[in-house]
């Protein structure tokens, strides 16, 4: 009992370890990941009960009821789908034993304990997650701008008197094109696939 309250006290009770490319393949989610598809691990922390993996495309987490129990439930989380948001970095204090990287993905909040002494790599793990979140949220405000934009072309065409315009062509002209503008848009501004961010923070 009194070891129990000691390591909850101390952060001790479920501190993640991050884990190498070399045993990715030890590791149960890798199972879950879609090589096929070319999704790639950039970054796993494994605790007693559950394992984060960071992959291109988006987080794998194996989710543990417990560190007993061998039952788990897998669930996968697109970064095109469910936005990161909030993401922190909150360093040890002097008799802590782990640090704790903290984000919001979609409604999800996670807050992950790794060991303090691999502070280093989870900077990097950091450093990623909160350039992914300023792209997405750059990305959607131009989506809605865009859109805005469109809707503001066919408010004006509406106000158009008939004997100025041939309305009913000229607003099936509009929303043809626009349809395929913002299509364009969005293939543009709706990321899948951060790979290239991961390279560029990721020290593995």
């Amino acid at each position: 009992m009194f070891k129990k309250i000691a390591a909850d006290a101390l952060g001790l009770s479920d501190i993640g370890k991050i884990i190498g490319p070399s045993d990715y393949d030890k590791t149960d989610a890798d199972d879950y990941v879609m090589h096929e598809d070319d999704e790639k691990i950039f970054f796993l922390i494994k605790t007693k009960s559950d394992e984060y993996c960071f992959t291109n495309l988006a987080l794998i987490h194996v989710d543990g009821e417990s560190a007993t129990s061998s039952k788990r439930t897998l669930k996968r989380f697109p970064y095109s789908q469910h936005k990161i948001r909030n993401v922190l970095l909150e360093t040890a204090g002097k008799i802590d034993m782990d640090v704790e990287i903290k984000f919001t993905l979609g409604e999800i909040p996670f807050d992950i304990d790794v060991h303090k002494e691999q502070i280093e790599p989870l900077k990097d793990l950091y450093k990623a997650l909160l350039r992914i979140s300023e792209i997405t949220y750059e990305n959607e405000k131009i989506q809605d701008m865009a859109k805005e934009s469109l809707d503001k072309a066919v408010t004006v065409l509406h106000n158009a008197r008939q004997v100025d315009t041939d309305l009913a062509a000229q607003y099936k002209e509009l929303t043809e094109y626009g349809f395929e503008w913002l299509t364009s848009i969005k293939e543009k501004y709706h990321e899948k696939d951060f790979g290239d961010i991961f390279r560029k923070y990721i020290n593995n």
